[in-house]
């Protein structure tokens, strides 16, 4: 798989409690924006998001992100979907 699946064209925006969190970067999770194991076999790894402060999080849908696993709104210059 050279190129993640695009999940979603807007981020997931999800209050989070601290803790570790397993984000999908390939985009075959069933469970987005959450890493299910999918990735086995792709070349691509779950990117891992410490929470430290219970807070409003965006989270890349597109996977295309320079900030992953956090939007960076690079899913504004993706074609829009039919």
């Amino acid at each position: 798989m050279d190129a993640p699946r695009i999940a979603g064209t807007r981020p997931a925006v999800l209050k989070l409690e601290p803790g570790n969190y397993f984000c999908c970067a390939c985009g075959l999770s069933q469970n987005q924006p959450w890493c299910d194991g999918t990735h086995t076999g792709t070349g691509f790894a779950p990117r891992e998001l410490v929470v430290d402060e219970a807070r409003t999080y965006a989270l890349c849908m597109c996977k295309q992100s320079g900030k992953l696993p956090l939007c960076d709104n690079t899913h504004k210059q993706l074609p829009e979907e039919d």
